[in-house]
This record gives C-alpha cells, sequence and structure tokens, in this order.
C-alpha cells in the first residue's frame, strides 16, 4: 500500500497561487487573499481536540464508506444536499464574361456506402461507489440495520487500525460530513474518540484528503491517484480539496484513455460542479481527437459509450452526410448490445438523440421507420419531426438551428458534412422532373477558394442518383477565379440519361430566384455538367460583403431537372 506522503515538519503561510494548481483563489482568508495552511498541526496531540480511529477493511467490490457508532448517519444523508448547496453559495467563482458550357469528369464517392467495423469488447460500465442521493443512503442505512453489517466488528477483518489526533474545527470548517460529525448530530459529537471504516484502496487517498484539509497541497501527480482523492473528497465532500484535483487534472496532458477515465467517473461524481470543467474538457478532447471519423473507424467502434456519446455531440464531426452517422450508430449499438431490448433502450434514452435526424436524407427516414434497432413509437415521432422541419422556410430553419445551439442535443444544427443535404420536389406529370434546392453558408463558400469544391447529398430522379458540386475555379480564359455550379450523375449501372436542366440563384433586392443558364446533356455516370462562372462575376464581387447572392449570409441555389422519354 502506498503511504501518504505528509510534511509535518513546519508552519508556513501559502498563497492563493500555492494552493491552487490554475492560480485561483480557492478558499482564502484574510484581506491579502492569503489560504491558512495548518500542516504544523496534523496529527499533532498538541493541537488536536479529538482522535480518529481509521479501520481498514479488505476491498471489497461495492467499496462502501462505513461509518462506525454513528447514530444519526441518515440525518446528515438528509442534510447533505442543502449543506452542499450552502457551502458552494458561499465559496462561488462587374466583369462580362461569355459563358461556355463545361463537361467534366467529376466523380462523386457513392452515398449509400457503408463501412464494415469488426467487433470489439464490450463497454466498460461505471459503478457509484457511495450514494450520492437522501433515497440512496436510506436504503443503504436500512441494509445495514436490518444485516446488522456496519456496527458488527465481526462482519469484516479489520486488517489494520490508524489513530490520528486531529482538530475538529480544521476538518468542520473544510468538510460538511465532518461538520456534522463533530456537531449535535452524531453520538460521536459528545465523545473524544471518532471512528471510520474504510477499505483498503482508500487509505492513501483518505490521507491526502485529510492532509490537502490541513496543508491546501496534494502530493498525488498522477491521473489515477488524483481521481482516488477525487473520490474519496467527494464522498467527505470536500469540495475545495475535488476543485483542486479537478483543475490539477487539467493541467495534465489529456489522452484518449484519461479522457475515458473521467468520463467513466461514478454518476455521483459526474454530478458535481467541481467535476464539469474537467468532463467538458475530456468531451471537447476527445470530439477533436475523432473529428475525421472514418479516419479512426476501428478506434471509434471500440469506444465506450461515453466516449461514443463525446463523439457524437460534436458539430465539427468531417463525416459524409448524417446519413453515414446514423449507419455508424446502427453498427456501434449492434456489436455493444447485441439483445435487441439493450439496444432499443440505449438509442431511446442515449445514443438516439445524438442523431440528427432532421438532416437525414428522405430515403434514409423511410429506413428508420421499419428499423427494428427503434422502438416504432419513438421511430415515428422521430421522423415526423425530421420531415416537418425539412418543410420549413430557410429562414424558419435557422431560426430554430440557432435556438437549439446550446441545448444539450443539437438535432436541429448540421454538422460539418462532406456532402451538404439538399431540398426536393418531384413530379411525375407530364414529365419526370424534379427541383433541387441547394444552400451554401458565406463561410463554406470561403473555404472553397482558390481550387475546393463541395458536393451536395445524392438526390434521385427516374431511379438514378445526381448530384450538385460547387467550385471555386478559373474562368474560361484562366484571367480570375468565380464560382461554378455542376450537376452530376453517380456512377450506378450502365443506363444514360439524357436531361434537361436549369440553373437559377436567389438575388437582392427582389430576393427571387433567377435563371442563370440552362441546357440538355446526356448523362453517362461518373461525368458532370455545369458552368464554371455561374454568377458572371469574379470571386471578389461573389464574395463582397454587398454582394447580391447572399442573403442573410447564404448562398441559395436551385437546378430544375426534367427527364423528356
Amino acid at each position: 500500500m502506498r503511504k501518504a506522503n505528509v510534511d509535518l515538519s513546519r508552519p508556513r503561510m501559502i498563497t492563493d497561487s500555492d494552493a491552487s494548481p490554475s492560480g485561483l483563489a480557492g478558499e482564502s482568508v484574510g484581506s491579502d487573499n492569503e489560504v491558512q495552511d495548518f500542516a504544523f498541526a496534523f496529527n499533532d496531540r498538541k493541537f488536536s481536540d479529538r482522535v480518529m480511529l481509521i479501520e481498514i477493511v479488505p476491498d471489497s467490490p461495492e467499496g462502501k464508506l462505513e461509518v462506525v457508532g454513528c447514530s444519526a448517519v441518515s440525518d446528515w444523508a438528509r442534510n447533505r444536499k442543502r449543506r452542499r448547496a450552502e457551502i458552494k453559495r458561499d465559496n462561488a467563482e462587374d466583369i462580362p464574361v461569355h459563358c461556355v458550357e463545361q463537361v467534366l469528369n467529376c466523380d462523386m464517392p457513392d452515398t449509400e456506402d457503408n463501412v464494415v467495423f469488426e467487433n470489439q469488447d464490450d463497454e466498460a460500465t461505471a459503478v457509484s461507489e457511495f450514494p450520492s442521493t437522501v433515497g440512496d443512503f436510506d436504503n443503504l442505512l436500512e441494509n445495514f440495520v436490518g444485516d446488522d453489517l456496519a456496527w458488527n466488528p465481526d462482519c469484516h477483518t479489520v486488517v489494520k487500525v490508524r489513530t490520528l489526533h486531529v482538530s475538529s474545527p480544521i476538518l468542520a470548517a473544510k468538510s460538511p460530513f465532518f461538520y456534522k460529525l463533530f456537531s449535535n448530530g452524531m453520538r460521536e459529537s459528545g465523545q473524544r474518540q471518532v471512528s471510520l471504516r474504510i477499505h483498503e484502496s482508500e487509505e492513501a487517498p483518505l490521507m491526502e484528503v485529510l492532509n490537502f484539509i490541513y496543508s491546501n497541497t496534494l502530493s498525488a501527480m498522477t491521473p489515477t491517484a488524483l481521481l482516488d482523492v477525487f473520490k474519496v473528497a467527494d464522498k467527505f465532500e470536500v469540495a475545495s480539496c475535488m476543485r483542486y484535483c479537478s483543475r490539477s487534472l487539467l493541467k495534465l496532458p489529456m489522452t484518449c484513455e484519461s479522457a475515458l477515465l473521467y468520463l467513466d467517473l461514478p454518476s455521483s461524481i459526474l454530478m458535481s460542479d467541481a467535476v464539469q470543467p474537467l468532463t467538458d474538457a475530456a468531451k471537447q478532447f476527445l470530439a477533436g481527437h475523432y473529428k475525421e471519423i472514418t479516419k479512426f473507424q476501428d478506434e471509434v467502434l471500440s469506444l465506450p459509450l461515453v466516449g461514443i456519446e463525446a463523439v457524437l455531440s460534436s458539430n465539427d464531426i468531417q463525416a459524409v452526410s448524417e446519413d453515414s452517422i446514423y449507419d455508424f450508430v446502427l453498427k456501434w449499438s449492434r456489436t455493444h448490445y447485441p439483445k435487441r431490448e439493450e439496444r432499443r433502450k440505449v438509442l431511446g434514452q442515449r445514443l438516439g438523440r445524438l442523431i440528427r435526424f432532421p438532416h437525414m436524407s428522405c430515403r434514409k427516414l423511410k429506413k428508420v421507420l421499419t428499423c427494428g434497432d427503434f422502438d416504432p413509437g419513438l421511430a415515428t415521432k422521430i421522423v415526423l419531426e425530421a420531415l416537418f422541419f425539412k418543410s420549413e422556410t430557410p429562414h424558419r430553419q435557422r431560426t430554430l438551428a440557432a435556438a437549439d445551439a446550446n441545448a444539450a442535443f443539437r438535432r436541429f444544427v448540421d454538422r460539418s458534412y462532406k456532402y451538404r443535404p439538399v431540398k426536393l420536389v418531384e413530379f411525375v406529370e407530364p414529365h419526370l422532373q424534379c427541383s433541387v434546392f441547394l444552400d451554401l453558408k458565406r463561410e463554406e463558400c470561403a473555404c472553397l477558394f482558390p481550387a475546393g469544391r463541395v458536393y451536395s447529398q445524392a438526390f434521385f430522379l427516374g431511379g438514378q442518383g445526381f448530384f450538385l458540386s460547387a467550385h471555386c475555379n478559373m474562368d474560361q480564359q484562366s484571367s480570375f477565379h468565380c464560382f461554378g455550379l455542376f450537376l452530376g450523375m453517380q456512377e450506378k449501372g450502365s443506363a444514360s440519361f439524357t436531361v434537361d436542366y436549369e440553373f437559377s440563384a436567389r438575388s437582392k433586392p427582389g430576393e427571387e430566384f433567377l435563371s442563370k443558364f440552362k441546357g440538355n446533356y446526356t448523362f453517362t455516370g461518373g461525368k458532370a455538367v455545369g458552368y464554371r462562372n455561374l454568377l458572371g462575376v469574379p470571386w471578389t464581387a461573389f464574395m463582397a460583403d454587398d454582394s447580391i447572392y447572399f442573403i442573410n449570409s447564404v448562398l441559395h441555389l436551385n437546378a430544375e431537372l426534367t427527364i423528356r422519354h
């Protein structure tokens, strides 16, 4: 067992920057914002009024903390939430051009293709080591009384007893637990000797916590050791120690392993305000590390539930489309939860909220309705909400997305999709015809310069898949950059289609769609047709602040396709 490294040799006064790894004030005293250091008094009978007996028993799966001989533990539990709130409150911190039709080789990967993943081990499950609510503690207390466990010295083998001389005012000032222990709520309040029973794995962390109460410092430096101290500090409600551990962990280099460790803490600890900065940083790290989700397919598939939740919560996932994210979530859930009942529960209560169904294609939404991994009622509700969103005007969609931006589950906010979503209106009479609407944000267009391109999601007409692609390219004479728009057909089958097409764009002041070019082309797989300079202006005029083509910072494009037999 590791011994706590406690320096008791000399008294000193330390500043807030010493007491906090981030240099922020912890619990300051006096006008000079100095933190009292009582390390000299730790385990010194001359400065102590109580004797603490720490009974150490072998570790058990539950890892419960036991308070021996306390007649009012339930009273302490009932006041725990109120006292934590009280302590938190007290300690709170224009050039003419000739338009020429262009035909390009413009292959687009099939958006319907899915990646096959290998099975990995099931995720680990976090277990709370200490009851966090009054109900949990009362149930535990009732079980202890009924089974005569907590107060029967023979129920556990005490392997060691540590005796410490402690000062009840110093401990009570930092911990509601010790405040109650030393006040009139527990039997020990009138006795000089108090007893605690802990497991062997908690000995070193407890000594660190007690030392911190006196000295405002810790010797633990590794993530695992600091987390052990954090857990014990939470059990004894030493909020300042919890904050210190959290700030110390934030200063250490973040890795995937440590991030998952932080997110897999017991639920009672995850609800603490002190751990929120740490868990937020862990989520941001995982989301950033696995931003290119297709690049780390096997790694992401092997992540536990808390890890995949952190990745899916990000707006910056570089995925082909939301359809591909949906397929990946199904693959992950089937790998980790082979039983349908468990899978439905996880998808319904956890992962389903992170899939942004309103940005999925209608073809994929139809498959959601028949997917047995979702509860039928939930699937219907999800699809209806997505379809209602798609039917809204672009302005209304942006309003909903803005209102959803800071929500825990941002279902209306789109991600950094490789293929941009489109709106589609289909007609079958008098000819097969569709009208496709593609919206591009100003920042997306700016990223195209000098030679970039962005693709739309696939849409279908006459059973054949088509797509739009927006380019930044040189004009026909290669004299300046300009904005181009192209229409392509996916490489599926050997059929060819003759299509009439027309490109339009909304512009000020009328903000109506104005036709830019019309054409007719016989498509074969992998080919695209369009115009290098759709708008007839150089790139600088197109992207200018007073550009007539950006309405509320959005470029609105339309393509009408007709197949004539």
